[in-house]
This record gives structure tokens, sequence and C-alpha cells, in this order.
């Protein structure tokens, strides 16, 4: 019996990157073996057992075969006679197909260490094309090392794109989708996880109302950039540079999908998009089964990211609603994430990402003078429920109107 580390620790070790955790993989033992040791079993679909020290988990190699499609239409088989070759040569991407050993020694029968010098993500075998989940991981390793150099071998591209071509992505659950999008939102290029799927086809099926942004136009005036689709992934990248929060960078992805329903005919405006936006979002969280923290914030940007932009020429009432519908009085920390994605909106354009944008610390401004306007016990005095929210709202109005009088250069503005 012989243990190796294997997968991801040993690629970030060889890349200098702090080892997160650690899985390991036994050659030449069988179940009985490891519980004799004193290892706890956890596997459901394989043997995977966890250390009984350092509770890592150590699974005994095993080789995979497609039986049916999709990611779960495999059998797999484990014993003592698989070899370290075999169970590596079942992994999707080379770098993640290397083994040290106690001594240090490598495992590297796919060059798995010569691509990592190389700076590409490789398919280990033609076997990749058996599951889907393949395609979201590939791209979701590139949102990772992106920032590195790393990006997909043309030849992995094409095999991801059979695996488009096929159908094979419609066996993908929602659960993974996510699961899988929500590690690339947190990753530092989140915006190259959308890339390379659109590279490999796989966007319309993943994604759809993503996909359909791209080949719509705006206006050049606002929209250097002019694509749609192009704008998007733009915005994702200037909400990864302003927050690592993924529920910003989410709703950066989603704020304009309205724009892809806009009818020929009127393009390249896109008026009333805001509220076509926020019935894809809806539909789009609903399919995938989103969580309500990043629906919430995906659908307060889409709605009224166009506030903000003219934040400093709406009438103070108007200004106000964006407050209240926003719940920016009871939820400042969301309001603070609402403001940093309409940010990345302005900045999301070509040759404008270094553009200021003082509509942030205004609206973050006009949130604390109206939330300092209250009625004392005598301002209330006599008044029904109905009228004291009326007179606060005055009051809240008269306040917004006074800061609205000598703002600050209000800076490029945009539709």
């Amino acid at each position: 019996m012989k243990t190796y580390l294997v997968g991801g620790a040993v690629r970030d070790e060889l890349l200098g990157l702090p080892v997160r955790e650690r899985d390991w993989v036994v050659v030449g033992a069988t179940p009985e073996d490891l519980i004799a040791q004193g290892y706890k079993p956890v596997g459901k679909d394989f043997p995977v057992f966890l250390h009984p020290q350092t509770k890592e988990e150590h699974a005994l190699a095993r080789t995979e075969r497609k039986t049916g499609p999709g990611y779960r239409g495999f059998e797999t088989r484990f014993s003592p006679d698989v070899t370290l070759e075999q169970d590596l040569e079942r992994r999707d991407l080379t770098v993640n197909a290397i083994a040290k050993d106690s001594d240090g020694n490598l495992t590297d029968p796919f060059n798995g260490v010569r691509d990592l010098e190389a700076r590409v993500l490789r398919h280990v075998s033609a076997a990749f094309v058996e599951d889907p989940v393949r395609v979201l991981r590939a791209a979701r390793f590139t949102a990772r090392f992106a920032p590195l150099g790393f990006t997909v071998a043309p030849e992995t591209i094409a095999l991801m794109r059979a695996i488009a071509s096929r159908g094979e992505l419609d066996a993908l659950v929602p659960e993974r989708v996510w699961q899988e999008t929500q590690r690339a939102l947190e990753m530092d290029a989140p915006w190259k996880f959308f890339e390379v799927l659109r590279d490999a086809d796989a966007l319309p099926v993943v994604f759809p109302e993503v996909a359909a942004l791209f080949g719509v136009p705006q206006p050049e005036r606002w929209h250097p950039e002019i694509d749609s689709g192009i704008h998007t992934l733009m915005v994702v990248e200037q909400a990864a540079r302003l927050s690592q929060d993924p529920v910003v960078r989410f709703a950066a992805l989603t704020h304009d999908l309205g724009k892809a329903t806009t009818p020929r005919e009127e393009w390249p405006s896109h008026i009333a998009h805001e509220q076509r936006s926020v019935e894809l979002i809806e539909a789009m969280c609903a399919r995938l089964r989103i969580p309500n923290n990043y629906r919430e914030l995906a659908v307060l940007v889409g709605r009224y990211h166009l506030i903000v932009h003219k934040a400093q020429e709406v009438r103070a009432a108007t200004l106000l609603d964006m407050l209240e519908k926003t719940d920016a009085f009871r939820r400042r920390e969301r309001f603070d994430l609402f403001v940093t994605a309409c940010e990345a909106d302005a900045r999301g354009r070509k040759g404008l990402e270094e553009r200021d944008y003082p509509q942030a610390a205004f609206v973050r401004r006009a949130r604390e003078v109206a939330a300092g306007v209250v009625l004392d016990e005598a301002a209330r005095t006599g008044l029904t429920g109905e009228q004291i929210a009326m007179r606060l709202r005055q009051q809240r109005v008269a306040a917004l109107t006074a800061i609205k009088e000598s703002p600050p250069d209000p800076g490029p503005q945009s539709p």
C-alpha cells in the first residue's frame, strides 16, 4: 500500500501558491485495509476515507467507465491492482494529474508539469468528453489562473465544443452549474469563466440570457465597445476590481439582460430594458436555484442602476424613491454593494475604465442625509401614521433637494 498527494495540492505547490486542502490517493489497498488502520469511510459513490489524525480525504485508486449520458453515467472500479497512472488518467486536466510520494518524487505521466510551465490548461485524454462538468471546470480554472497567464489549449476547447454539440450539457443539474459558477465568481478573473464558455459554445446552453447579449448593439456615444455582451463581461471585470464579493460580480453579470430582448427596430436604444432585465434575472435565478442574496442584489441593480448614473440630475423625489425601494435606510451594507455594482457598470466601457464616478459618493451622501431626517415626538403629535409618513417624506425630499442645488461635478453620464 502506497499513498500519494494528488491534484490541486500538488499543482498549487508547484505554482508557489498556498495549498488550501490536500487530497490523497491510496494504491494497493482495500477498504478493509484502511478501516483496520482507523480510517473513517465517508464516500458514497466510491471509497473515500478520512485519515484518523489529519482528517484529510484519502481515496482508493480507481478507474471510471462511461455507461450512460451526463456526468452521472459512470461505472467506477476500484481494487488493489488499479495503478497510480490509471487513477491519474481519469482526471480532467494534466495540471491536476500529477502525484507526489512521501519522498517528494513526482509521478507525471501526462506532462502536467510541462503544461504548468507553459501556462496551458489541457485535457488528460479523449475521455475528457465523457463528463460535461469538465466544461465548467475548465472555464473555472481559467477564471482562477488567467492572471498567471493560463489559457485553455485549442484542442481542449475543441473537445468542449464537442460536448456542447452532443447535447451533454443538458444533463447538468442546476445545483452543479451554480456551484461551479459561484466558485468562478470568487476567482480573480471571473469574466474569463464566461469567455471560455462562450468560446466552447456552452454559454447558450448554460447561460442563454447572457449569450443573447452578444451581437446586440448599444449607442456608441455611451458604449464605445458597442456590443452588449462585451460590455457585460467588461462590467464583471470592473466589479472584480472593485469588490471581492461574488454577489456584486453576479449583479454585474446580469444588470443588462433586458437589452437582449429589445426589438431590433429599436436598436441601438434600449428603452425600458430595466424591467425586462428584472424578469430575466428572476427567471435565471429560479432555473439555477440561485440563492436569494444573489437574486435580490441583481434585481436591484438591474432595475435602478440608471437612476444611480443620473442621481445628480433626477428629481429629489425620484432619488428618494430609489433609496426607499433599495431599502437603503435599513440595509446599508447591501446598498453599498448595490452602488459598487453600479460603478462597475459605469466603468465597464472601452476606454472609460479609469474615469471618475462621483455618483457613488453622491448617492451614499444622499442616503446619509435622508436617513438623518427624523420627526421628533412634537412633530408627530396629532398626526396619523399616514400623515407622519407623508411629512417625513416631504422633509427628506427637501433635504435631498438642498444637497442637489450645489452638487460636485457629475462627470460623464450614461443612459
